[in-house]
């Protein structure tokens, strides 16, 4: 009997063990490694048209940056490929889910990389004689003020600096126009309009910042400038030349998504980049990409490229020849 109760006891006595952990004890339990799921966000890269040097802009590329991965969940990495045609290749393969470029871009991404252009940019324009703000815009044959040359026609043989051979208004819109004044005919079917037939030289530096330097160092004799440029570059250039033609109008620039790039991050995109039309918000833009910036606006792929049909016809242009 004895032996009996003895054995009950140490039972009662181990269970009770059992249950009492000390403070330490459950601390440590407590800190056994959990299997966890890390988070990580999606990286989201948007390429930027360039207007002037990458050097130039970039250092205003990373507070829009900023702007928009305050807003976003996702890291966002913005960045300048050296061309027109490189943003264009850039979405084409997947090495960027967004882009900001012209209208004849859009095009070529839209044919060739299936994107969609989901905002359009609304400028400050003079139509008229009177400000608006509107989704095109205008750009111009310029001279130095200190030229001779008072229009077009005077500059038969002389040189030429165009933005670049895929810009819509440094190269489409401006070609146009010659074929549009009978200064150069328009081509045949399947061939290309040719400004070489005008002008004694044509150069293409690619950007308008490099086209800028090549006019006021007065290696060519006319070039072209348009509102979709930062401020700073518009300025010095309208403080420092004539305008001797106007062409457009030009549909603006937009936002085009890939279509690798899924809700929720599309959408929380559009409102990010919708928080840009405040007026404190602004000069993230202007200073960037366009010195005539107001805000954005939703649009389609049908409503932003309609006006650009014209151009294309007068030239023949193809850009999807020119990406190669």
């Amino acid at each position: 009997m004895k032996k009996t109760i003895t054995i009950a006891a140490l039972i009662i006595a181990a269970i009770f063990l059992s249950g009492c952990v000390t403070p330490e004890e459950k601390q440590a339990e407590q800190k056994q490694p959990e299997t966890t799921t890390q988070v990580t966000r999606q990286k989201i890269t948007i390429a930027i048209l360039p207007t002037q040097q990458a050097e130039e802009i970039m250092p205003k590329a990373k507070e829009l940056e900023n702007f928009l991965e305050s807003r976003v969940n996702a890291d966002i990495d913005v960045y300048v490929p050296m061309s027109y045609s490189a943003v264009v290749e850039s979405l084409r393969f997947g090495h960027a889910q967004v882009g900001l470029m012209s209208a004849w871009p859009i095009a070529a991404s839209a044919k060739l990389a299936g994107t969609d252009v989901v905002l359009s940019e609304v400028r400050e324009v003079i139509i008229d004689g009177e400000k608006t703000n509107q989704t095109y815009y205008y750009s111009y044959y310029v001279v130095m003020k200190n030229s001779s040359y008072t229009k077009l026609e005077d500059l038969r043989g002389k040189r030429a600096v165009y933005a670049s051979l895929t810009s819509t208004s440094g190269y489409l819109f401006p070609v146009a126009k010659l074929v549009e004044k009978g200064l150069i005919s328009k081509p045949a079917q399947g061939k290309e309009a040719d400004p070489r037939e005008f002008f004694g030289t044509v150069a293409t530096p690619g950007g308008y910042g490099p086209a800028w330097d090549t006019l006021k160092r007065g290696q060519a004799d006319v070039g072209v400038i348009a509102g979709d440029v930062s401020g700073t570059l518009f300025k010095e250039i309208m403080d420092n030349t004539r305008v001797i033609e106007t062409q457009g109008p030009i549909p603006s620039h937009g936002v085009v998504f890939g279509k690798n790039l899924k809700e929720p991050l599309r959408s929380e995109l559009i409102n990010a980049f919708m928080e840009l039309n405040e007026p404190e918000n602004n000069d993230l833009m202007r200073k960037l990409v366009s010195a005539i910036f107001v805000g954005f606006k939703k649009t389609s792929n049908e409503e932003h490229l309609a006006g650009l049909s014209a151009a294309l016809n007068a030239t023949g242009y193809k850009l999807t020849e020119k990406l190669g």
